[in-house]
């Protein structure tokens, strides 16, 4: 089994406890978190990418490693290089992830992610199992080139998905000093969020300060709550209508005889976006 799959699977009775704890902390408090046709969906579709993402993985493990032998260094297995890729991968993240709110061929598939109107551990799961068709895996090349063993790479990849899994919650308030280099719930939530001040911010993996750096980052504002969800009118629990949702968008504009615009701007422009009061 591919190491982002097996290190994910070791993880998941800890990911579960974690949403039945929530859920159980939701009813108790009777506050609208879960629903529970949402979280079925998200587990389907949860389901689904990791069947895609396995398979991925296994088909294009002989190339990433023909590609290895043209690295430019033969990098060791230390704790020092170790936190050197956890870095590495997490800047990678960061651009990965970034372009896939600004280029609409990465949309495509990120956009199931942030389709749920809801904010809870479940939405972690809400992934897209066209991933490795819009070409995720291209970000990790660059790690491959340097010197980091393939099956290295895609483990370090398993453990910064694996934290990302822990910032999807409204139960967790501001923690304090952490806020300042690390992504957390409340940055996460501004992610999600479809409210004008908060779309295309802090799209950290594990540190925020890529944000910090490069201009993207918001905090969450108190008299601004989030509201979750993208801003076209989108609230669909079936997970193959949330998983071709803008690709099949996508294929029609393309088909479409009166259009203005090439192909290749269609599939690369930016994702389109409503009226101020409804962005994504």
């Amino acid at each position: 089994m591919p190491p982002v799959e097996l290190i994910l699977l070791l993880l998941s009775p800890l990911f579960l406890l974690c949403v039945v704890l929530e859920w159980r902390y939701a009813v108790l408090k009777k506050l609208s978190w879960y629903q529970w046709r949402d979280t079925v969906a998200n587990a389907s579709l949860a389901l689904l990418h990791q069947g895609s993402d396995m398979l991925a993985v296994l088909l294009l493990m002989p190339f990433f490693y023909w590609l290895h032998q043209y690295r430019v260094f033969t990098i060791e297995l230390t704790a020092l290089n170790l936190l050197l890729a956890f870095i590495l991968q997490d800047f990678l993240y960061y651009w990965f992830h970034r372009g896939s709110h600004h280029i609409r061929w990465l949309w495509a598939s990120h956009v199931a992610h942030h389709s749920s109107r809801l904010m809870n551990f479940s939405t972690a799961f809400r992934q897209s199992l066209t991933y490795p068709l819009s070409g995720m895996w291209l970000f990790w090349l660059p790690m491959i080139l340097l010197g980091y063993d393939p099956k290295l790479v895609f483990a370090v990849v398993a453990l910064n998905l694996a934290f990302q899994f822990f910032v999807h919650t409204q139960a967790i308030g501001r923690l304090g000093l952490l806020e300042q280099v690390f992504n957390t719930p409340s940055h996460h939530r501004v992610h999600h969020a479809c409210n004008a001040i908060y779309i295309d911010r802090n799209f950290a993996g594990v540190l925020i300060i890529w944000d910090k750096l490069f201009g993207t980052f918001v905090s969450e504002q108190a008299d601004e709550p989030c509201r979750y969800g993208i801003t076209d009118d989108f609230n669909s629990t079936n997970p193959l209508t949330i998983t071709f949702y803008e690709w099949r968008r996508m294929w029609q504009e393309l088909r479409c005889k009166e259009r203005s615009q090439p192909a290749w701007k269609v599939l690369l422009k930016m994702p389109g976006k409503l009226p101020a009061k409804e962005y994504r």
